[in-house]
């Protein structure tokens, strides 16, 4: 299972524990871009800490896949320009 589908399986079962929270201000700040407390992870369980650090790693792919998908737009784009 992937760490998105875990994560929001954890935070749908446990919505006010602090591991939720602190689940979902991750997801939060990476999709928005803004700052995180990484200290914030220290304070999870290990299982929740795993889930939150292979939520890192999925982003980071995404991310990577996301830039090559525009990369690519971008050269259909120019090619298509006339000379």
């Amino acid at each position: 299972m992937n760490a998105i589908k875990s994560a929001r399986k954890f935070i749908v079962a446990n919505p006010s524990s602090e591991s939720a929270r602190t689940l979902a201000q991750l997801v939060l700040a990476l999709e928005s871009e803004t700052q995180f407390n990484v200290a914030d992870l220290y304070k999870l369980d290990l299982e929740t800490f795993d889930i939150a650090i292979d939520i890192l790693k999925e982003w980071r792919i995404d991310r990577y896949y996301a830039g090559k998908a525009k990369l690519f737009d971008l050269s259909m784009q120019v090619t298509g320009l006339p000379s």
